[in-house]
């Protein structure tokens, strides 16, 4: 277990505390009763390095500057909040791993080699990761788990995200979780079914296959829907995210959980309890 089990007050450091996302992230740890905001990180050569996180925040004074060397701070730090890029997330866990520091990771985009680098340090200290944090999200998930054993392949499944013009991977993690969620319950290999958009002589859809389809564009916050399409029916699961904070609060929620665990990987369904 994580070594401030029982503390009352969990302290959070957060990766990127400068960007859009970590600053709401600031706000959504001081707004709950049970977190509270120990460290903030910024990348090497950031202007930001020295200024109050609250401040850059636009929250309230903390009298936490803002550093770049997780390692300077890591002693201070009882969960960690990285929402950042997959090279910087490997390093730092790794150092969370070697300091027992817990984590709840958002970061999307890992290839096979850091997804290994996350199941080692999985063994050494408690980690949430999930591309999504809402609630509905995760409600969602549920739900098309449901549908996909009850349509099987008798249905074809399309899904649909589309995010802002700013993102800079695609398809979103979500989209990714969603997609696995309908392989996972008709037991196929998500790498052997899917199929990223179309264009030109595809030939007609095979059996089986998801098709997975990015939409970029002005600021549009998370919009995700997937089809399930028989031939006399269509259902269409939809979630569509208004504010960035939600995502913000779900991953503090998960802090107050992944504090009691064990070292392990779990992810935001294992936080809300639908997986029991």
């Amino acid at each position: 277990m994580s070594k401030t089990q029982t503390k009352e007050m969990i302290n959070i450091g957060v990766i990127g505390a400068g960007g859009r996302m970590g600053r709401m992230l600031i706000e959504a740890v001081q707004d709950n009763p049970q977190t509270s905001l120990s460290a903030a990180i910024e990348r090497e050569g950031s202007s930001l390095i020295g200024a109050d996180a609250g401040e850059v925040a636009a929250i309230e004074r903390l009298n936490i500057k803002i550093v770049d060397d997780l390692v300077s701070v890591i002693d201070d730090i009882d969960v960690l909040i990285d929402f950042s890029l997959p090279d910087a997330t490997e390093q730092n866990m790794q150092t969370c791993a070697e300091h027992k520091v817990a984590m709840v990771i958002g970061t999307t985009g890992f290839n096979e080699q850091q997804e290994q680098v996350l199941t080692e340090a999985s063994k050494h200290i408690p980690i949430v990761y999930a591309g999504n944090y809402s609630t509905g999200v995760n409600l969602s998930l549920k739900l098309l788990g449901m549908a996909a054993k009850a349509f099987g392949n008798e249905a074809d499944v399309e899904v649909i995200e589309a995010h802002h013009k700013h993102k800079i991977d695609a398809p979103s993690g979500t989209a990714y979780m969603m997609a696995q969620a309908v392989a996972e319950a008709r037991g196929q290999n998500l790498k052997e079914v899917a199929v990223y958009g179309r264009e030109g002589q595809t030939g007609e859809r095979e059996s089986g296959t998801i098709g997975i389809h990015a939409v970029r564009g002005g600021e549009i916050v998370g919009d995700h829907t997937v089809m399930f399409i028989a031939d006399g029916e269509v259902v269409e699961i939809t979630h569509r995210a208004r504010a960035r904070m939600t995502f913000a609060a779900g991953a503090v929620r998960a802090t107050t959980w992944v504090i009691q665990q064990k070292a392990g990987q779990y992810n935001m369904q294992d936080v809300l309890g639908l997986n029991e």
